[in-house]
């Protein structure tokens, strides 16, 4: 299990704007800000699809946990 602390922390990274939710290009820019530059459009935003339960087309915080305590 994660620490949700630790989350938290990740989550704040991926969300740029702090507004609690992830957009693909916020994701992408993200992932290349931590050395993964191979993270494309289509790829973030299958990422973010993938994690979506809510299907607006962006990854909340409880989105990406339940993604966590899954993995």
């Amino acid at each position: 299990m994660a620490d949700i602390e630790q989350a938290k922390a990740t989550f704040a990274r991926f969300d740029a704007n702090g507004d609690g939710k992830v957009t693909a290009e916020e994701f992408k820019h993200a992932m290349a800000e931590m050395g993964d530059a191979y993270v494309t459009g289509p790829v973030a935003e299958a990422v973010i699809k993938a994690k979506d339960t809510d299907s607006d087309g962006l990854m909340s915080f409880d989105e990406f946990w339940t993604a966590l305590q899954k993995s």
